[in-house]
């Protein structure tokens, strides 16, 4: 049973242990919760296991601690979970998503239909279009 609302993502992160990298580059986020994040390693990192994750696609870079939730082992690798060691970080987190999301939209727009939009005009765009996306369902709260 989830304790968190999960959210679709395909952020780029940077994931290390110590002084190891234990994300592929590219990585990518698989899920963004108000909790914490899942993930793709080459890896098998023990749970309990203290990490950092850098997002560095926003400026300033969001970097905070986690704790290995789950580590699962998949065809080529495994899968991470973890959790913010702080709530205030989760909520930064959740942010770094949208404005991955807006920037990304701001730049599909330019391509497919050739308007460029400022970063404000996508932000308004884009919350018209998929805000409600990141309202809580309440099948996904347990």
């Amino acid at each position: 049973m989830r304790q968190y609302i999960r959210h679709p993502s395909d952020i780029p992160i940077e994931v290390v242990r110590g002084r190891d990298s234990i994300a592929p580059a590219p990585c990518r986020i698989h899920d963004v919760c108000y909790g914490g994040l899942a993930f793709n390693s080459s890896h098998e990192v023990e749970p309990g296991s203290l990490v950092e994750v850098r997002i560095p696609c926003v400026r300033p870079a969001f970097v905070t601690k986690a704790r290995v939730a789950w580590c699962k082992a998949q065809a080529g690798g495994f899968e991470l979970g973890v959790e913010f060691l702080d709530a205030d970080d989760a909520f930064r987190a959740r942010m770094v998503e949208q404005i991955c999301y807006i920037e990304n939209y701001r730049k599909s727009v330019y391509e497919t239909e050739g308007r460029a939009l400022t970063s404000e005009e996508a932000a308004l765009e884009w919350i018209g279009k998929h805000a409600a996306q990141f309202l809580p369902a309440s099948d996904d709260v347990h």
